[in-house]
């Protein structure tokens, strides 16, 4: 009998080499996705941070920041427009130049088992939030017949969560090509097409990336048109 399995990085592929200390003897049942070379690649978000948007405000110049606010969501609070829809958006890891490569590898080549990855952190972060729905930021039908799967269902199914397909998306020019001022004054992007009631329900939005918060509070403004009291977003990367 083999105890430690030869598992192999779901990231880089090689091979992950065993803990072989008393504790790894009491965890065999917990699979190992990931290298430890990988592992600290990956840079989680902590510390203090905007109310809202969830920006670490170590990596903020202070002339950037209004109180407990990042100076970007400050504008948004600011708009009559867009103020109170987005309650408040968490991130599990800052977007580096690894996590960028990893996160092009599972949205635009294909490589759906990425999902798994992520599950263990958003299943802690939903088990916190305990929402009454969660909606994944859907794709147009064009992306998601160029790609094959919508990535943030993906996050959610492979963390044991059903996703609630609420929102329709019109099919535009892919956001990571547009500017960030493009992407604030963007027409609304969504439908709701629903008949399940929102009325005082908590809901989660998830996608893969949170860059300007603009796709997040075009869907949480439908959202809380039809009657959802409170909206947060979870996303991989900020």
């Amino acid at each position: 009998m083999n105890l430690f399995p030869q598992d192999r990085c779901l990231i880089c592929h090689e091979t992950i080499r065993p803990n072989l200390g008393w504790g790894a003897l009491f965890s065999l049942e917990k699979e190992t996705l990931i290298c430890s070379t990988c592992e600290r690649r990956l840079e989680k978000i902590d510390g203090e941070a905007c109310r809202i948007c969830g920006r670490p405000f170590c990596l903020l110049d202070e002339k950037f920041r209004n109180g407990d606010l990042c100076h970007d969501c400050f504008r948004w609070e600011e708009d009559p427009e867009w103020q109170g829809f987005l309650d408040k958006n968490s991130s599990l890891f800052l977007y580096n130049d690894f996590l960028k490569e990893v996160i092009a590898m599972f949205k635009f080549r294909g490589d759906y088992v990425l999902a798994k990855l992520f599950a263990p952190f958003f299943k802690d972060v939903l088990a916190r939030i305990a929402p009454d729905l969660l909606v994944p930021i859907p794709l147009s039908r064009e992306r998601l017949v160029e790609r094959g799967f919508n990535q943030a269902a993906a996050l959610l199914i492979e963390s044991g969560f059903p996703p609630s397909e609420l929102l329709t998306r019109i099919h535009l020019e892919k956001q990571s090509k547009k500017s960030r001022s493009e992407r604030i004054h963007l027409p609304q992007v969504f439908t709701v097409e629903t008949d399940i009631s929102l009325e005082g329900k908590t809901v989660v939005l998830v996608d893969d990336i949170y860059t300007t918060g603009s796709t997040l509070r075009h869907a949480a403004k439908l959202l809380k048109a039809a009657g959802a009291a409170r909206i947060q977003s979870l996303t991989i990367a900020r």
